[in-house]
């Protein structure tokens, strides 16, 4: 693997698994339209790796109060305990959905057809969350409803052009959460998710023989998805405390009607 070739990777895994614009299906999109194929499992889980240094290293304060909660309980600290299950709810249909439907996920599912009919239809959700709801709910009014409610929808992130952040703020939105508390509370919940990924693909890989293993790149991608996803989370959470997510819905329907003419006009595809 060429040394450009990994950092591009890695800013565009840092990019897209944060934005609500879905990392899966634009790698998908990538690979039928332009050719571009996987560069492998070790290389995927060192990304996912990058990413998961990034969520922790940027929460860790509050995972770090998350676990103080659990092994010193007070009566001040009990928003943080009930947050921390809620997280492990949450996560539940997720990962689920992804130890079940795995096959699925790489196969029928990566269809371009179906990956932009379901980009553009969470971009109208995400509209319809924008303008019908009241965006009002901080994160200690969240209740084990909304936790199971967003986690359940975060199961639909199984199919490429869902995203699993798209879909998790948009039902964020629509339970009258703000814009940065559907953001954050996503992130939070995509932390287990991605660390479970990342441990089965290891797995898979150690089952496998692992594939060489070239380190420059390899480490130079692994850097680069660490920094652009901190900064994405960053970014992101400060870009929603004064701005909608209408410019992330717009993108998905013009992305969708993009995939949509170059599938008419027969381009791409192996």
């Amino acid at each position: 693997m060429h040394v450009l070739e990994a950092i591009f990777l890695g800013i565009i895994q840092g990019l897209t698994e944060f934005l609500p614009i879905s990392s899966s299906g634009h790698l998908a999109l990538f690979e039928h339209f332009l050719n571009v194929q996987e560069a492998g499992l070790g290389f995927d889980i060192i990304l996912h790796v990058g990413t998961l240094v990034a969520l922790v290293a940027y929460f860790w304060p509050e995972w770090w109060r998350m676990a103080q909660a659990l092994f010193q309980p007070t009566r001040s600290n009990r928003f943080e305990r009930r947050l921390f299950w809620y997280l492990v709810l949450g996560t539940i249909p997720g990962g689920l959905a992804g130890y079940l439907l795995e096959h699925q996920a790489e196969t029928i599912f990566r269809s371009p057809v179906r990956i932009a009919i379901l980009l553009g239809s969470v971009g109208i959700l995400l509209i319809l969350a924008e303008k019908l709801a009241q965006h009002k709910r901080q994160l200690p009014g969240l209740t084990l409803k909304d936790a199971l409610l967003i986690g359940l929808a975060q199961a639909l992130a199984i199919m490429p052009g869902v995203s699993r952040s798209g879909i998790t703020m948009t039902t964020g939105l629509f339970l009258g959460l703000t814009r940065e508390t559907s953001a954050r509370f996503s992130f939070l919940l995509s932390t287990p998710v991605i660390f479970g990924a990342g441990l089965l693909h290891t797995i898979k890989l150690i089952q496998g023989g692992a594939d060489n293993f070239h380190l420059l790149p390899y480490s130079l991608g692994f850097v680069a998805a660490v920094l652009s996803s901190y900064l994405t989370i960053k970014y992101l959470l400060r870009f929603l405390q004064s701005h909608t997510f209408m410019v992330f819905a717009g993108y998905r329907l013009v992305a969708a009607v993009v995939v949509l003419v170059l599938i008419y006009l027969g381009v791409g595809g192996h």
